[in-house]
């Protein structure tokens, strides 16, 4: 599907499927599809609690599959408050493992758990990367929109440790619904222009959920309509050239 709508790449999450543990499984899929594996998803999840074994294992093999297969960021979630040392030293760990490895482990924003209308701690030291000590962050839409949190200002904040974008949309009715951009109250657009004008040269990687499409064709045309979306506002002008004819004008690139 990602070859038949023109995406540039895909994000690959490590979960108990086995062939997304196999990075030469994974490595015939991108070529016979022609889809590079632009990041690595460890295997951070609650769900996926027990792939990997323990939770320093499941970030060294995610930066060594994504060594293997040619890209350079693994996506991590924040340690939950109940893995002990793991938790305690998180931030120091993943630089570790940067500099051993040259992979970026690029820890992701989640959101406050609630129970019974109070939040319960759930993330050690937090749920939000940004005022945390991490080199290399992601950014999802739906996980801030949970939060009340505002994208446009935390690129801001964020500057060069932003590394890679979950591109999706949501709400703030505590529901991760990763939504097509411009469906929810994200600033998105917003956000996404200022990725352009900045020059940053990270990975968008959309991550829209498809469960609820109906009818033939829905879960392509939600997935078209965010690659548009992407290439749109991320596009930059190439500056105009100079001959004795005159101004060429300029031409809108896609980006990753």
């Amino acid at each position: 599907m990602a070859h038949d709508l023109g995406y540039d790449g895909v994000e690959v999450m490590v979960t108990g499927n086995q062939i997304s543990q196999s990075p030469d499984r994974l490595l015939t899929l991108a070529e016979r599809y022609e889809q590079p594996i632009r990041a690595i998803h460890a295997p951070t999840l609650l769900l996926t609690q027990q792939v990997w074994g323990s939770a320093w294992n499941k970030i060294e093999r995610s930066a060594e599959m994504a060594r293997q297969v040619g890209c350079d960021v693994v996506v991590a979630h924040p340690p939950f408050r109940w893995q002990g040392t793991y938790a305690t030293g998180f931030a120091d760990g993943v630089r570790r493992i940067f500099e051993e490895t040259g992979v970026r482990i690029a820890v992701e924003n989640m959101y406050p758990w609630r129970a019974r209308g109070r939040e319960a701690k759930m993330y050690l030291p937090h749920w939000n990367p940004v005022p945390q000590p991490y080199d290399y962050v992601t950014w999802d839409f739906s996980h801030a929109a949970i939060a009340n949190a505002d994208s446009h200002q935390a690129f801001k904040e964020l500057g060069e440790r932003l590394t890679h974008v979950h591109l999706c949309d949501g709400t703030d009715n505590g529901k991760d619904e990763h939504l097509v951009p411009g469906h929810g109250t994200q600033p998105v657009r917003e956000a996404v222009e200022f990725l352009r004008e900045s020059e940053w040269d990270g990975v968008v990687a959309v991550e829209v959920a498809t469960r609820r499409a109906k009818g033939t064709g829905a879960r392509e045309e939600w997935l078209a309509e965010t690659l548009e979306f992407a290439r749109r506002h991320l596009a930059r002008p190439e500056p105009a050239a100079e001959s004795a004819g005159g101004d060429d004008g300029a031409r809108a690139e896609a980006s990753d």
